[in-house]
């Protein structure tokens, strides 16, 4: 990751004061990745499980890097390196000073699916009011968000900041650096079990953020009940398909297909029939609202809205729909793109296209399997599988279906051409490490 630092200085001076070092050299910017180092960055080197950062020093100084801090000098004839034992928790510490210069609605955004679509939503409503900060892409994790944190300016009205975790304790220490005034928790699901082992320990994570909020503004999603068990402090706002929430809303469907809501006695007609999308504009709106965004200028950012690149996106590439949500897939995503894909009406066939789901553990073939019933109870016309673990999804789907596994992308590829016809609709949904836009830009012809 790398970042465009808005005040050098002020920066230069918090670092200088935590460090006690003078430091003579400009700093433009920051990175983790010697690979997209600009002139005068500074290097952070990072120690992971596959690569260490400081390794790669001498090279980033060599791009332009002003200077590096390292948490072990392996080259002494190497100039410009400061030495540091925990490079990453110094710019945290940095970035928590940081953020404390600000007195502006901090809202943070956590859940197992819909993280990143609901912050692209919500920033996008809230920029009709406020100059939205917003953490950028997915950089959620204990080393971009700090980096993130430090782009916020005098300028910016609210800033919004997504909190991903892979293990216990990752929100928390997430908390603690970016000290939220306002948090939403989307929903709480089986994903990455690798780290967390079981849901309940999932839900303990992510609780962190209403249990950080002792000062602000729960917003609680009554629709799930993991979410809404949570215990909280501070105030608390509901919303979901319940008439007992702060926000109630019902869902319509439309005689065209798609969806529209009645949120709190006001009427949206979203035009699409994503249901994942319709939650995630009700999460949005409770939080909007309560931020005095009026009714008018929220239903006009829904309608200009383009969701981000690889998430139910809809293409068309003159012949099929490419249903694109390629960009990560866990049980309950992949469930509700299956709705989505299920709800398209008109001519032609209904085509899944699956990767594997990753970081499931234990929990995978029972997983893989509930999307071969799914696949089953609805009106699809093939599916086509693609990695190891769909191998299971693949043998549990009902021979009235068209169904094929494959070991490579291209052979997967080659035959989806062949058997897509004009009007069919093409569902492509994968973890992040089974790279699924491959696929998608083969069928675009990109």
């Amino acid at each position: 990751m790398r970042i465009d630092l808005p005040n050098s200085n002020e920066f230069k001076k918090i670092l200088c004061d935590l460090t006690k070092k003078t430091i003579d050299y400009k700093i433009n910017g920051i990175s983790t990745d010697s690979r997209n180092i600009k002139e005068n960055d500074l290097y952070i080197a990072i120690k992971g499980e596959k690569f260490d950062g400081n390794e790669f020093t001498k090279d980033a100084l060599n791009r332009g890097a002003s200077f590096a801090i390292v948490h072990q000098i392996q080259n002494e004839k190497i100039e410009r390196q400061f030495l540091n034992s925990n490079p990453i928790g110094l710019i945290s510490e940095i970035a928590t000073i940081w953020r404390d210069r600000f007195n502006i609605p901090v809202i943070g955004i956590t859940g197992s699916n819909g993280k990143t679509s609901t912050k692209e939503l919500l920033k996008h409503i809230l920029s009709a009011k406020f100059d939205i900060h917003a953490t950028e892409e997915n950089f959620n994790t204990s080393i971009s968000l700090p980096l993130t944190l430090l782009q916020i300016t005098k300028y910016h009205g609210a800033s919004i900041i997504e909190m991903g975790a892979n293990q216990p304790g990752d929100i928390q220490k997430l908390c603690n650096i970016t000290k939220p005034t306002h948090g939403l928790i989307t929903n709480i699901a089986p994903a990455h079990l690798e780290g967390f082992k079981n849901i309940e320990t999932i839900a303990s994570t992510k609780g962190a953020l209403f249990k950080s909020l002792k000062d602000g503004i729960s917003f609680v999603n009554e629709a799930d009940k993991r979410v809404s068990s949570i215990s909280f402090e501070g105030k608390k706002i509901t919303y979901g398909v319940s008439s007992n929430c702060d926000y109630p809303t019902d869902i319509h469907n439309e005689n065209d297909g798609t969806l529209s809501l009645t949120i709190d006695t006001h009427e949206l007609k979203i035009k699409s029939s994503n249901l994942s999308f319709a939650k995630n504009i009700i999460a949005c709106c409770a939080v909007a609202k309560e931020l005095q965004v009026e009714w008018d200028a929220i239903e006009d950012r829904i309608h200009t809205f383009t969701p981000p690149k690889g998430r139910c996106e809809v293409k068309n590439n003159g012949s099929y729909i490419i249903i694109d949500d390629s960009y990560n897939a866990n049980l309950e995503s992949t469930l509700a793109a299956l709705d989505y894909l299920n709800a398209f009406s008109g001519r032609g066939n209904k085509i899944f296209i699956l990767g594997d789901m990753l970081e499931l553990g234990t929990s995978s073939e029972n997983q893989h399997r509930e999307i071969a019933k799914k696949c089953n109870d609805i009106n699809i016309n093939a599916i086509m599988t693609y990695g190891t673990e769909t191998k299971i999804t693949n043998k549990y789907v009902k021979e009235s279906i068209y169904k094929k596994h494959f070991d490579n992308q291209s052979q997967l590829c080659e035959e989806l051409k062949e058997i897509a016809n004009k009007n069919d609709k093409i569902l492509i949904k994968g973890s992040r490490g089974m790279k699924m836009e491959n696929i998608v830009e083969s069928l675009m012809g990109i």
